[in-house]
């Protein structure tokens, strides 16, 4: 199967130099739409659906291979290698961050340069780590998910948003939600959530921004610092936002800091 076709990938703008966006967790490519046209001018971008997600192809999926995500990072390498990629820039949403720098190893002259947003290497708390939650607040998420997909992604949406005043951007990403098949969103929860990629970040060689947002509940300050610190030579912004995805709630925030780098 090609593989543009099982990601949906979608190629746009002109230039030499590509970048690449990848969404998060419950999301589709959609989610970059205030974001991938202002670079169209001095750059190809490259936008796709993990397989799962959006217009990919669901038959696809395969258990075993996304059990961790490293099957996400193979995907991404695949489709650098179908279009050529080449000192491209990646710009990963959520746990896409992570996805992004495991595909930035396996093949280091693919990207030049990471942009994580909102990024978490491991969002269970640990032992002189605070990622946010406890275990069994992750497996009472996840058990949530799985009872009541509809009802946990109504309810969840919202807060993970954050920007209360503006309830449609809760709405949309609950709309996004609840069109994930229930059962492939709740493997990847599992998958994203119960992830570990500490050990992964000083590793990294890619020169690489982390954008953070305040008051995010999915992925606070301190995370963002905490990725800073370790990937060499990592820069990190705080956004003048709020909530975990500013590429909906705070899209001419989230494009200038990346201009900035580019």
């Amino acid at each position: 199967m090609s593989v543009i076709r099982r990601n949906n990938v979608v190629v746009s703008g002109h230039g030499e130099k590509a970048i690449v966006f990848s969404h998060g967790f419950g999301c589709d490519q959609n989610m970059w739409r205030f974001v991938a046209p202002e670079f169209e001018t001095r750059f190809q971008t490259i936008l796709f659906d993990h397989v799962g997600a959006g217009k990919s192809d669901l038959g696809a999926y395969d258990p075993e291979k996304y059990g961790d995500l490293h099957g996400y990072a193979e995907d991404l390498v695949e489709i650098g290698e179908a279009l050529g990629l080449n000192d491209a820039i990646f710009v990963g949403h959520s746990v896409s961050a992570m996805i992004g720098a495991l595909a930035s190893l396996k093949a280091p002259d693919m990207f030049e340069a990471l942009v994580m947003v909102g990024p978490s290497p491991r969002y269970i708390d640990d032992i002189g780590y605070k990622g946010g939650f406890s275990p069994a607040d992750i497996e009472e998420l996840l058990a949530s998910l799985a009872d009541n997909h509809m009802g946990w992604s109504m309810a969840m949406a919202p807060a993970i948003m954050g920007n209360s005043d503006r309830p449609e951007l809760g709405q949309e990403l609950a709309d996004s939600f609840c069109r994930t098949d229930p059962a492939i969103a709740k493997a990847f929860a599992r998958v994203t959530f119960t992830s570990d990629n500490r050990a992964d970040l000083p590793r990294v060689t890619a020169r690489t921004l982390i954008l953070q947002c305040k008051d995010d509940i999915i992925a606070s300050e301190a995370i963002g610092e905490y990725v800073r610190d370790h990937i060499p030579g990592s820069t990190l912004v705080v956004l003048d936002a709020t909530g975990h995805c500013p590429n909906l709630s705070a899209p001419r925030e989230v494009v200038a800091a990346i201009q900035d780098f580019v």
